[in-house]
């Protein structure tokens, strides 16, 4: 698990961008929910961290493909493929991110598909 920050550091209805590789987007909604999920549109190399969000949804701020915080899925085209999600848990107010195993849906081309250096 990776930390990311404590959750007072995240105010509700806001995003933070976290470099790992690929980079992940924190989310913390209007009700205080936190999630994670890749930060990068799978239609095209957006930061999903830029995008708008409401309730448990973010929309890219490239082609307004929605993408649900809790699954991954893209709601509408141009997206057609899901986001990876990660688990997230808060411990002693520290916002903790289990990174997914999964391959990740990100688009041809994109910068962030150049993984870390691994020491």
């Amino acid at each position: 698990m990776i930390e990311v920050c404590q959750l007072s550091a995240l105010d509700p209805g806001d995003a933070r961008r976290v470099e790992t590789a690929p980079p992940i987007a924190i989310f913390r909604t209007e009700e205080g929910e936190v999630f994670a999920i890749d930060d990068t549109c799978s239609h095209q190399d957006a930061s999903l961290a830029d995008g708008w969000l409401e309730d448990c949804w973010v929309e890219c701020p490239l082609h307004a493909s929605r993408f649900d915080l809790r699954t991954g899925r893209a709601d509408a085209p141009p997206a057609k493929k899901p986001v990876r999600t990660h688990r997230v848990e808060i411990v002693d107010g520290m916002i903790r991110v289990e990174l997914s195993t999964e391959a990740p849906n990100l688009p041809p081309g994109s910068a962030s598909c150049v993984p870390a250096e691994q020491s």
